[in-house]
């Protein structure tokens, strides 16, 4: 890792994504000037950040930052991904070129949690269902009859930042929580019972997922993973997209072992590249009287939206300071 102690400010940083505007005047206190640029393209990041002679990049998701553009920039000191995951982000090569990187999950954990919380709500008490039928003048009570999440048991996949708020979120609704991490020891046990991965599956009725897209887990909720849920009747999704296979979740609701789902986000997100067959589990989903769709704003808040400037800057902060 390259010594933080060669940054000396002012400390130039190129922005070129749209940042809650506190973000300026929150650098300007640490030494680092901000070079807002939030229109510039993806295509053009590189050769601005080769030519500028930046120490630092905040980026949110306008561009895959790879090795390539990072060889680019020798004199790239950090990384700031502005929200949790870091999936547009090569890290080994950053890892490699000595960069440091920062995220800011703790920005918006809270607001991810008390959003898949209200997702599942949403599909126990069939709320968009019955809003739906409202909206076309028809007043159906006992087909809308729905499900008390206290009578449920809940598995959370990936007990990061997310997924231990959405634990914190349903702690009160009085349902059994059930957990699995790499790092076990990080669940908290008033919160959810730790379990092995299997166990959660063999268990729940919910299942959210809460982990970041690695290699390991893109395209992990497959068949396979769904046919080892025997007792799974919803699903949450307000990770990545591509941890989930659509045609499996699509499979998994025509055949009836899931009753609703719960999707923040999608496999493929860019409605303009969608293949036919991925077309068609869109338009099967929307269609679906018991599927929640959302276009991935489950962090989306005005307060997340400030507080992940604090997060980044404080922590850059003690990054500048070694």
């Amino acid at each position: 890792m390259k010594p933080a102690a060669v940054l000396v400010p002012p400390v130039r940083c190129l922005i070129v994504d749209e940042m809650h505007p506190s973000l300026l005047p929150l650098l300007t206190e640490i030494g680092v000037f901000g070079d807002y640029q939030p229109t510039i393209t993806a295509a053009n990041v590189p050769g601005v950040l080769a030519a500028g002679g930046y120490e630092g990049l905040i980026v949110r998701s306008k561009l895959y930052l790879s090795s390539e553009v990072i060889a680019s920039v020798p004199h790239l000191r950090f990384v700031c991904r502005a929200g949790a995951g870091t999936d547009n982000l090569d890290e080994a090569a950053l890892g490699a070129a000595g960069v440091h990187v920062i995220n800011a999950p703790e920005g918006n954990r809270d607001a991810v949690g008390e959003f898949a919380v209200g997702l599942l709500l949403a599909m126990l008490r069939n709320i968009p269902r019955a809003h739906c039928e409202v909206q076309r003048g028809e007043w159906n009570r006992e087909a809308n009859r729905g499900i008390e999440l206290a009578d449920l048991t809940v598995g959370i996949v990936g007990f990061g930042h997310m997924g231990a708020a959405f634990a914190q979120k349903i702690s009160g609704f009085g349902c059994r929580v059930l957990a699995h991490d790499l790092h076990p020891e990080k669940i908290n046990r008033s919160l959810a019972q730790p379990v092995s991965l299997d166990e959660l599956r063999a268990g729940a009725e919910v299942i959210s997922l809460h982990v970041p897209l690695t290699d390991d887990t893109r395209r992990m909720v497959d068949a396979a993973w769904l046919a080892a849920c025997p007792q799974l009747r919803w699903l949450l999704n307000t990770a990545r997209g591509e941890i989930v296979e659509t045609a499996a979740v699509v499979a998994a609701l025509r055949r009836g072992q899931l009753v609703g789902a719960g999707l923040d986000v999608l496999e493929n997100e860019r409605f303009a590249t969608l293949t036919s067959e991925q077309a068609g589990d869109l338009k099967f989903l929307q269609n679906h009287p018991n599927v929640v769709l959302t276009p991935h704003i489950g962090g989306w808040t005005m307060a997340s939206y400030a507080r992940i400037n604090e997060v980044l800057v404080r922590k850059l902060s003690r990054y500048l300071r070694g």
